[in-house]
């Protein structure tokens, strides 16, 4: 009895009165309030069983793997976004051309894509300096730390925000240095490039047209049907996987390895700008640390990857190997001062990212140079072979 009489008088102090039910109802009209006054001001309201789904489309074929690359970096993002951000990667030409990603993000079309920066060279040829060139020494791990400590992220959304294109962009995935090319004929000299049909992007245009190529900027996918139908003599993609699982060992037969065109390239991840800005900070923040662990994984991928493929290319696939003699190394520097130096002239912009990238370059790269030891004695002690895979050109 007196346990029921205490659940009685419970029950009667939490009832509820005609005061206490007014003073609740005024307290969820106030939050009802305040979250239609939240979304009226813009402000984000993901609920947490939410998921945000963006669509994403690669500059890549679907068997390159840098759609891998592209798969991976979305895969982190969902792992980690746990259902409440879901990316799906398409490859190159499923909604828009490689070449036209970056509008196509811009404009809404897509969500986001993956790329590279020397791609929208045509918008503004600064952002060409990204990927393309020496870049004063520094290898593509440097770039990226020029990037994101050294003022060039800084300078790269000036770029964007003077092209009025409202994306939100992420460098990640340093590249090693890229090959000076297919040819279907070595090259011993400069003057070998003259009249070349050649493939490149970015500000390589220029610097091969500099040294007397006939240059055309085509796509990854186009360029080995463009090599086998003659439209091409020479070409240059990336990577011995790449470039293997693209077929360029099917229709040429002979690489130079080592070029300044493309030393420093890295990858670039963009967003839709305004749909990125409406994703919560909690978002944003596994964004930003995927960039930084799919940067990593690349890299330490590509090693394994790259590796195995260049074996196979050699031994498999029959291709022969040059190194690139040091007078093209030369003329490609000489080149690309010229080309840099008049479009300085011409490019605000162009000018802000030579100094800015040289600035650094001066001091990382002498710190670089000085701490790191020559890998190269050890390897020789270990692992020294009869015949070196990348020997030199055949004299003529």
């Amino acid at each position: 009895m007196q346990f029921l009489k205490r659940k009685e008088a419970a029950a009667s102090e939490t009832a509820a009165t005609p005061e206490t039910s007014g003073t609740r109802r005024k307290f969820f009209g106030r939050a009802a309030a305040a979250t239609a006054g939240a979304a009226a001001l813009g402000v984000p309201m993901v609920s947490r069983a939410q998921t945000v789904s963006f669509r994403f489309q690669s500059t890549w074929p679907a068997k390159d793997i840098f759609h891998e690359y592209a798969n991976d970096f979305a895969k982190k993002i969902n792992d980690m976004a746990g259902n409440r951000l879901k990316i799906e990667v398409l490859p190159a030409g499923a909604v828009v051309r490689a070449f036209d990603l970056l509008d196509a993000v811009g404009k809404g079309t897509l969500d986001g894509g993956h790329g590279v920066v020397a791609y929208w060279y045509g918008k503004n040829s600064a952002v060409a300096l990204w990927g393309s060139g020496p870049a004063f020494g520094m290898d593509a791990n440097q770039v990226l730390a020029w990037h994101y400590y050294g003022g060039g992220k800084q300078i790269l959304d000036d770029i964007y925000k003077s092209l009025n294109l409202p994306v939100q962009s992420f460098l990640y995935g340093p590249m090693p240095t890229q090959p000076l090319g297919w040819f279907k004929k070595p090259v011993t000299r400069p003057e070998d490039l003259k009249g070349v049909k050649f493939r490149t992007v970015g500000l390589a245009v220029d610097v091969f047209t500099e040294l007397g190529a006939a240059v055309n900027p085509l796509p990854g996918g186009e360029i080995v049907p463009a090599l086998d139908r003659g439209l091409l003599d020479a070409a240059e993609f990336n990577n011995a996987t790449s470039d293997r699982i693209l077929g360029f060992a099917d229709v040429v037969k002979n690489c130079m390895l080592q070029s300044f065109h493309q030393s420093s390239e890295q990858f670039e991840v963009l967003f839709n700008k305004p749909k990125y800005d409406a994703l919560p900070a909690e978002l944003k923040a596994v964004i930003d640390y995927a960039v930084q662990a799919a940067s990593a994984d690349m890299s330490w991928k590509a090693v394994h990857r790259y590796s195995q493929d260049y074996i196979e290319l050699r031994t498999k696939d029959k291709v022969n190997f040059f190194k690139t003699p040091d007078p093209v190394l030369r003329a490609q520097l000489a080149a690309w001062d010229k080309v840099t130096a008049k479009k300085a002239e011409e490019n605000p912009f162009f000018k802000r990212v030579l100094d800015s990238q040289r600035a650094f370059a001066e001091r990382a790269g002498g710190w670089a140079f000085d701490t790191n030891v020559d890998f190269r004695m050890a390897y020789n002690h270990y692992f020294r072979r009869a015949a070196a895979p990348a020997k030199g050109a055949p004299k003529k």
